[in-house]
């Protein structure tokens, strides 16, 4: 099975969104939502680490979902999504992170 997480940094507050439009993901894979591992990244040295390019991450076996571009600085801050329609959101866009998990999980 693999292993889906959700990154997050404390001070980021779109963390309970980016999880519940997670879980429903999951769920709609026909897998239990509580399969989805949380953890803190919490220092810059965890940051550099996990190559951790802002909060919320999502990773299936330790792959981004939504790649960052080469540029974009590790650290603890927020990340920025680009929706379906173009509009920058604070957390991925839902229907695209039903594609990318379902791509990944049956690929």
């Amino acid at each position: 099975m693999a292993t889906i997480e959700l990154l997050w940094w404390e001070g980021c507050p779109s963390t309970p969104r980016a999880l519940d439009d997670l879980r429903a993901a999951v769920a709609e894979q026909g897998l239990d939502p509580s399969v989805v591992v949380v953890r803190e990244v919490a220092t810059d040295d965890d940051a550099a680490r996990e190559s951790f390019v802002g909060s919320p991450t999502v990773r299936v076996d330790g792959e981004d979902l939504f790649p960052p571009g080469h540029d974009e600085p590790v650290g603890l801050t927020c990340r920025i999504y680009r929706l379906a329609d173009g509009r920058i959101s604070p957390t991925p866009d839902p229907a695209l992170l039903r594609e990318e998990l379902s791509r990944r999980l049956t690929a």
